[in-house]
């Protein structure tokens, strides 16, 4: 069952006030993956720990340098469920895992961090990771 709304807003409003545009219907998510040229990042949020203490700053520490993808949006697992479901069917053969992050390159998952890449981790170290996934692929 969903968290209350007043209780992830503030998760959510962590990553929408650094320019991360909320996919919260499956509409959303395929408009997103539609546009299938140039790359893009979709974090699978979560209202757990290393998402708070790692995935989230990580991710707005990874796109406030210079390379980073065209586009960077998220889902929220456990919230917008069938958004959540949209999306991960989209990164293809990849298990769940919230959080997570999928970088996208032309419309084929190039890199994917599951939470076991991300649990237990740093924000910084795991936002160098990402920005070299950026240097390669964007």
């Amino acid at each position: 069952m969903p968290y209350p709304e007043d209780m992830v807003a503030p998760m959510r409003e962590e990553l929408t006030s650094a320019g991360v545009r909320e996919l919260r219907t499956t509409e959303e998510v395929d408009t997103f993956f539609a546009e299938n040229t140039g790359t893009a990042l979709v974090l699978v949020n979560s209202v757990c720990g290393c998402a708070a203490g790692s995935a989230r700053p990580a991710l707005k520490a990874a796109i406030g340098r210079r390379s980073r993808p065209d586009r960077v949006a998220t889902v929220f697992a456990g919230q917008d469920l069938e958004a959540t479901a949209r999306a991960r069917e989209l990164f293809g053969d990849v298990p769940p895992s919230s959080p997570s992050m999928a970088l996208i390159k032309d419309g084929e998952l190039v890199n994917f961090l599951p939470r076991h890449m991300i649990e237990g981790r740093d924000a910084l170290s795991i936002a160098d990771d990402l920005s070299a996934a950026f240097a390669e692929f964007c």
